[in-house]
């Protein structure tokens, strides 16, 4: 599987190359190869080698800031798609002294790759100008810069820096928020989901708050409340539980939960099944997670929790299967030992199966 760093081979330098010689004659295309494939350059990760080509590109060009905008502004459409976050990083690179400037370029370069990345010094260095773009942004008619001004002030932004001063005091986004629950653009409120979710991990009674005034108003609100829950639902919050309708239930009961094999090697799968027994005479909303004991490098247990599934279900006997993969990913490593999978129904504990994972055959 072709890796992120991957994709800045030879021949996408050069064909980069010669979009930017369609633009400006004077583009240094040796000094620009030269710069990238210095030295160390097999050994940079993704991110690494944004910068060594934002690097490489601005020496290559030695234009002024503005001038540099301009051209990228105007390239921007010929090249879309992660391969060209080093846009952005350009004017992270180079304008950081120049905020009013850099936030323009940013927002029209954050349709083509995406700007969330570059905005966060800024944020640091310039954040009351910061929050101020942010609310201009929200309240601007592409979709992409509006979720710019969620997703780029993110406290915990994957792949990025964490923003400490809003994980300490989440209102001033939350305050930004408010104005983007309602969004029509399905982009924008996965946004919006994801940052309540990363507030959540620190402030939860503050989101649980956030969740209950916007809740039951808007069928877009409600979707971002559901998804921006999902920490506070992993962890059966009363107040996300009751407000999400997934309450214990005398008429639910759990029977013959299996696992469909006692050894599992790593790299292998397998599947858990069981039935759900729903013995009221209407519909029930449930929500049923499972927890997998994972066995750490030092022999101990380390839970996860995975959601199954969330929704109404009708009177009667309902079968339930789901295939769990032990394929090695670079987010976890496995370890052999006896794995416990507890299964929860709305927050309850309502079956506990178990099985040994063996080294990779």
């Amino acid at each position: 599987m072709e890796t992120f760093k991957a994709r800045y081979s030879p021949a996408f330098l050069q064909q980069f190359a010669a979009i930017v010689q369609q633009h400006i004659a004077s583009f240094d295309e040796q000094r620009f190869y030269e710069r990238v494939h210095a030295e160390g350059w097999d050994d940079l990760a993704f991110k690494q080698r944004i910068r060594r080509i934002s690097e490489a590109f601005t020496d290559a060009l030695q234009l002024s800031f503005e001038e540099m905008i301009k051209l990228l502004v105007t390239m921007a459409p010929q090249c879309r798609g992660v391969e060209y976050l080093f846009f952005p990083d350009c004017i992270e690179l180079n304008g950081m002294e120049q905020p009013e400037l850099s936030m323009a370029a940013l927002a029209k370069l954050t349709p083509y790759s995406s700007s969330e990345f570059a905005v966060r010094p800024f944020i640091v260095q310039h954040t009351e100008q910061m929050l101020e773009q942010m609310r201009r942004w929200a309240d601007d008619g592409d979709e992409h810069v509006r979720r710019l001004a969620s997703e780029g002030f993110r406290p915990r932004l994957p792949w990025s820096f964490q923003l400490r001063m809003f994980i300490e005091n989440p209102e001033p986004t939350l305050a930004i928020l408010e104005r983007l629950k309602q969004d029509p653009s399905l982009y924008v409120r996965k946004s919006v989901a994801n940052h309540l979710n990363d507030i959540a991990k620190d402030h939860p009674e503050r989101v649980a708050e956030v969740a209950r005034s916007w809740y039951g108003h808007h069928p877009y609100t409600d979707w971002i409340v559901k998804h921006g829950c999902r920490t506070l639902l992993k962890q059966d919050h009363p107040v996300i539980m009751e407000l999400l309708g997934y309450m214990p239930s005398e008429h639910i009961r759990v029977s013959e939960l299996h696992v469909s094999r006692d050894t599992v090697a790593i790299g292998e799968e397998i599947e858990l099944s069981f039935v759900m027994h729903n013995e009221a005479a209407t519909a029930q909303n449930v929500r049923i997670d499972y927890e997998m004991q994972f066995v750490k490098a030092n022999g101990k247990q380390a839970p996860k929790r995975f959601r199954w599934v969330s929704r109404d279900f009708a009177s009667g006997r309902h079968l339930m299967r789901k295939k769990h993969s032990f394929k090695l990913i670079t987010t976890r490593v496995y370890y052999p030992g006896m794995h416990h999978v507890h299964l929860y129904v709305n927050g309850v504990q309502m079956g506990e199966v178990s099985f040994e994972v063996t080294a990779a055959q």
